[in-house]
């Protein structure tokens, strides 16, 4: 999308009033304002198109501050309007006067604040400033994690005496195999004595 130069506005009233208006001068007063300091200011028509060349280029500052904006065609069309501005002030006699030159001032100044914030924008990933939240998010993620805490070790007194509870405490396994089995059959509890066994 192409921006149209606002300062071309003014330029090209100019224009229309140089060549359609040949009898309409710069100096001529529209109208006469009264300040309350009592003074009458009076308003000329230079006065009227400087204002007005300062107003649209306030709002070409802020359409070309956008993001997105100002594209390589709407600096060209800058430059165009800068070009054709500094011509005419500098080779037909007609616009040798100190309006056209600040409206063509102003048409320079566009131009060079659009390539500057050009610039600016193609820097400004690296140079933009960090929030706070971000930036400690940013230390957080790179800042080493503390290792988590070993389990706590019992005391040595706790270690050894739970070792001899097991060494005194017999397990049942052993319980059965130190039981000493008697040598007479007859004499377990609930056998049946041997019918070679004489009777006592």
């Amino acid at each position: 999308m192409i921006g149209f130069p606002l300062l071309l506005i003014p330029l090209a009233i100019c224009n229309i009033i140089v060549f359609l208006m040949p009898g309409v001068a710069f100096a001529t007063p529209l109208f006469t304002l009264a300040l309350m300091s009592g003074v009458a200011w009076p308003v000329t028509l230079s006065d009227v198109l400087i204002a007005l060349g300062i107003l649209l280029l306030l709002f070409e500052v802020i359409k070309g501050a956008r993001p997105g904006s100002k594209y390589f065609m709407d600096h060209l069309l800058s430059l165009v309007v800068f070009a054709g501005a500094a011509a005419e002030f500098v080779m037909l006699p007609q616009f040798g006067t100190s309006t056209y030159f600040m409206l063509t001032l102003l048409a320079l100044v566009d131009f060079l604040s659009g390539i500057a914030l050009r610039a600016r924008r193609r820097l400004a990933p690296a140079d933009a400033p960090v929030s706070r939240n971000k930036r400690q998010r940013d230390i957080e993620t790179a800042a080493p994690r503390p290792d988590p805490e070993p389990a706590p070790v019992p005391p040595a007194a706790t270690v050894a005496e739970s070792v001899l509870i097991e060494r005194t405490t017999p397990h049942p396994v052993e319980i059965a195999r130190a039981s000493p089995e008697l040598g007479s059959p007859g004499l377990q509890p609930g056998a049946q004595p041997s019918p070679d066994t004489p009777p006592r």
